[in-house]
């Protein structure tokens, strides 16, 4: 992707490779994929099953370690850190979307947004605040006391999207975030996503299987074998 947006890249990931072991072979699932993202910019991350898309997320967030090259966000390399270190980097920079939305069934829609900010320490009636804000912002509003049991589908993926925004993140990094939704609802998601992206500056990335949404971004890459593909207006490199 092209940093015109912004002088820097928010998520920046270099000569990323990550190889697994099944038995006494190494399989490759990333092959050297440098990439960035600019601030506010929408990328769609396409390719078929087992082709690495999943795992990139994952390395671009923190949450997977690289066997080659590093992942740069806000300017930090993500990898020179220490755990903890990483884990608050990835704490303010970066939201996560899931297929299924994750949330903690015990605790209500406004408990489940405001945990990001309860672990970083913020003051409950602060972090409930802003929860409840955003959670009015994706029109759930009314929901703030329901427990994910008692909401929708779509209604449970509008509270994991309001838990990835947040804490203002510079990027969002959403894997397959309509997969597990009916056509009318994933519609409805991912225009809240992008109106989101819109209002906030937030960076999106969305791994995705569904060629019409993805092709709605501001650009496309497909992931093939393990390497990157030009596949939008992009500039990137495999």
């Amino acid at each position: 992707m092209s940093d015109q947006q912004s002088g820097e890249a928010v998520v920046r990931c270099d000569g990323v490779s990550k190889v697994f072991q099944e038995g006494p072979r190494d399989v490759r699932v990333l092959d050297n994929v440098s990439l960035s993202i600019a601030r506010g910019e929408q990328l769609a991350i396409v390719g078929r099953s087992g082709s690495g898309k999943s795992t990139l997320l994952q390395i671009l967030g923190g949450l997977d370690k690289p066997t080659e090259g590093d992942v740069h966000v806000c300017g930090r390399s993500m990898y020179a850190l220490g755990a903890s270190e990483r884990g608050r980097l990835r704490n303010e920079a970066i939201g996560f979307i899931y297929q299924f939305h994750h949330l903690l069934p015990e605790f209500t829609a406004l408990e489940n947004v405001a945990m990001p900010l309860l672990i970083r320490k913020a003051g409950k009636a602060e972090a409930s605040a802003a929860a409840a804000k955003v959670l009015e912002r994706v029109g759930l509003g009314h929901r703030l006391e329901h427990k994910p049991g008692e909401l929708s589908g779509g209604e449970r993926q509008r509270t994991a999207i309001a838990r990835a925004m947040v804490t203002e993140p510079a990027c969002v990094l959403a894997d397959e975030p309509t997969g597990n939704l009916d056509r009318h609802t994933a519609e409805d998601v991912f225009t809240l996503l992008r109106e989101l992206n819109r209002d906030f500056g937030t960076s999106l990335v969305v791994v995705t299987h569904d060629m019409e949404l993805a092709g709605r971004m501001d650009h496309t890459v497909t992931i093939d074998d393990g390497r990157l593909v030009l596949s939008g207006a992009a500039s990137a490199s495999a």
